[in-house]
């Protein structure tokens, strides 16, 4: 039997990583329920994981996996968005392909930290739920290189599943293609004429640049870890 809070809180971990493909940060908790500290969300996130509803994954900074719902809560089809994977990935004839999933092409490194330039070429295929790929449109991957994406779960060498548009709403997490030839994968906030492009570790500075310097390539739906 959860609490009030426990049910609030395991609720908005899974509405999160269903939107973004990543859970979200102790800070993001701690407002969603109007927590005055960060410690109530700790006591809250041990007793989920004493209960086997959550798993908080080792020396991985906010990340936190879903392994069940209460019974109110489930609902068809549900499964967590952080999949395990190979970091080795075999040669395409050798892909593993379940049912309900599908082959992306993985288009080269992202960077989560300075910029770098941008790679369109495939270097590989990964095989990927399709629960994950949210709705309509094109999808690929991409494999991140740095940290300043850590505290919104996302780490060095993990693949993410992007959704190709153009466009983004504050607080998405996207692939912006910087003055024409530098992809990074940040948060995306509009301040006016201008973009923000944040990163979710506080030793990286958030990069603002006019609007017509940045293009949105796709928004992150799901995540893939090596183990």
């Amino acid at each position: 039997m959860l609490t009030r809070k426990q049910l609030e809180l395991l609720d908005f971990i899974q509405k999160r990583v269903a939107r973004d493909g990543v859970p979200p940060s102790f800070d993001e908790m701690k407002d969603a329920l109007d927590l005055r500290s960060k410690s109530g969300i700790h006591r809250l996130i041990t007793a989920l994981e004493e209960r086997g509803f959550i798993r908080r994954l080792a020396h991985r900074a906010r990340a936190i996996e879903i392994v069940k719902l209460p019974e109110a809560m489930e609902k068809p089809g549900f499964s967590p968005k952080v999949i395990k994977g190979d970091r080795k990935a075999p040669p395409r004839e050798a892909m593993p392909v379940t049912a309900d999933a599908l082959e992306l092409p993985v288009m080269g490194r992202i960077a989560a930290g300075v910029p770098i330039e941008a790679i369109s070429e495939v270097s590989h295929h990964v095989a990927v739920p399709g629960s994950m790929l949210s709705g309509r449109g094109q999808h690929y991957a991409l494999e991140v290189k740095g940290d300043s994406m850590i505290e919104a779960g996302i780490n060095d060498g993990d693949i993410v599943v992007i959704r190709e548009q153009t466009t983004a709403d504050n607080g998405d997490i996207v692939v912006a293609l910087v003055e024409g030839h530098e992809a990074t994968l940040k948060r995306f906030r509009r301040r006016g004429a201008m973009i923000a492009l944040e990163a979710a570790n506080p030793a990286y500075e958030t990069r603002v640049l006019p609007e017509d310097h940045v293009k949105v390539q796709g928004r992150l739906v799901g995540l893939i870890r090596s183990y």
